[in-house]
């Protein structure tokens, strides 16, 4: 590889050090209000695939663009004919020069989330002991209502933006189903065609025990795959066992996965990754990444790191049960168990090879291992200094001196999809999140109040320094 090609993957450290937090926004600033007014709407708003609707909440935030008085042949609410509930906000802010426009983007779906399982109904926004509680606040709800908030702030104070300002929010990003990025690149790529995106489903900023430990860009993410292990049988009466119980069978194979971990590796954005945040990080962990990067087959170093469940999937590609089926009747012999099998694979694995691994591991020929869709890998994209040197005026007024480090993303996102029709894609947001309570995805997800007005202020600071003069 070349040197140029080396600097795709290196660490971007714009600022060095630790400095301290500015004073976060008042609650009662017209900014924060507004922040808190399209968080609690997005918030409210069901947008899972089985029970909701990035339609409605699409329509309702396309009126507040018109009310503040976009033109409303620049709002346009889109999406495919026949998956009506499934469609995306496509905002255009005209800038007054001609250079190329950016887009932002954020998607509106969320995971599922029941009642039952939260201490809060997950679809009302509750504030509690300084944290806003709901699902999708930290993925993404919370970053995309920081980008609509300031769209609609700067608009309110009259800024003009100097280059065209693109908003996409869209849809089916958690299901795959009806995605929204890949209908617009299908069907509008001109409503949606840019310079280059800034994601706020990637990177973002990272709390380590109430510390700011460092500003995170994506540069690189993992590729999604997942795998169904089907066991069958012929069944019978549950009063004559069988030794061919497919729950028993598929419960074994999914014991020895669960005692299997993938080999750990680095590739060049986390070799980097690695090599400066060991700087940055007390105790054993930081020793533990000198370690590793300079001996992978270091035993003691990867015991360390993959104690902690970032670390962790920085370093391997990572297979998890997360759903099963089983029997048919309270008083039958199953005839089938199937359980799917979620995985984060590292850039350039090869999903052949990761299958019949699970194969080997599982030592079973009676549980099918298939493929559930296919992988979408994508190619890392380069911190241009266009960007670079923006983060850095608006990270250092804000906080001070804050490392910027370029990192691989252990999730996947619709960024993939744009990198890979040429197009380059950022992973940032203003938010710092707690990486030792990651609650995306789960119960009672939350995200710090003063997290977010100060990504509020930080999403207004940096789209003027893009689209301004």
């Amino acid at each position: 590889m070349s040197s140029r090609g080396r600097n795709v993957f290196a660490l971007a450290l714009l600022s060095a050090g630790v400095g301290s937090l500015l004073v976060a926004q008042e609650g009662s600033s017209a900014p924060a209000r507004l922040g808190r007014d399209v968080l609690r709407e997005m918030i409210e708003v069901n947008t899972t695939d089985a029970h909701g609707s990035t339609t409605v909440l699409a329509n309702k935030l396309a009126a507040r663009f018109t009310a503040a008085g976009f033109p409303a042949t620049d709002v346009q609410v889109v999406g495919p004919a026949d998956s009506t509930r499934h469609h995306s906000l496509v905002v255009r802010w005209r800038g007054t020069g001609t250079a190329r426009p950016f887009l932002l983007l954020a998607h509106l779906d969320v995971v599922e989330a029941r009642r039952e399982d939260w201490s809060f109904d997950p679809f009302t926004l509750v504030e509690r002991d300084g944290f806003f509680y709901g699902r999708g606040t930290t993925d993404v709800k919370g970053p995309a209502a920081t980008l609509v908030a300031s769209l609609l702030q700067l608009k309110s104070e009259g800024f003009t933006p100097s280059r065209d300002i693109i908003l996409a929010l869209t849809s089916g990003e958690e299901s795959g189903n009806s995605n929204g990025v890949e209908w617009l690149l299908a069907n509008r790529r001109d409503l949606i065609d840019a310079a280059f995106v800034v994601n706020v489903d990637g990177g973002g900023g990272a709390l380590r025990g109430g510390r700011r430990t460092a500003f995170h860009v994506q540069a690189a993410e993992k590729v999604y795959q997942s795998f169904a292990f089907t066991v069958r049988d012929r069944g019978g009466h549950s009063s004559l066992p069988t030794r061919g119980n497919p729950i028993y069978r598929l419960a074994r194979a999914l014991g020895r996965l669960d005692g299997y971990a993938f080999p750990a590796t680095l590739n060049s954005v986390t070799r980097a990754y690695f090599t400066n945040s060991a700087d940055l990080v007390d105790g054993p962990s930081g020793e533990a990444m000198r370690r590793f990067v300079a001996n992978t087959g270091d035993a003691a170093a990867v015991a360390t790191l993959s104690a902690d469940l970032v670390y962790n999937a920085l370093i391997r590609t990572t297979c998890v049960a997360t759903m099963l089926v089983g029997g048919h009747a309270e008083n039958a012999l199953p005839q089938l168990a199937r359980a799917t099998v979620n995985c984060r694979m590292m850039p350039g694995s090869d999903p052949d090879s990761v299958r019949a691994t699970l194969a080997r591991v599982i030592a079973n020929t009676g549980v099918a291992v298939e493929f559930m869709g296919k992988a979408t890998p994508s190619a890392p994209t380069a911190l241009s200094s266009e960007v670079a040197a923006t983060l850095d005026r608006v990270i250092t007024g804000l906080w001070g001196r804050v490392p910027v480090l370029q990192m691989m993303e252990t999730g996947a996102t619709d960024g993939l999809y744009l990198r890979n029709r040429g197009i380059p894609v950022f992973g940032l947001s203003g938010i710092f999140f707690d990486v030792e309570d990651d609650r995306a995805h789960g119960r009672d997800e939350r995200i710090g109040v003063a997290s977010f007005d100060e990504g509020l202020e930080f999403m207004r600071r940096l789209l003027r320094e893009l689209a301004g003069p």
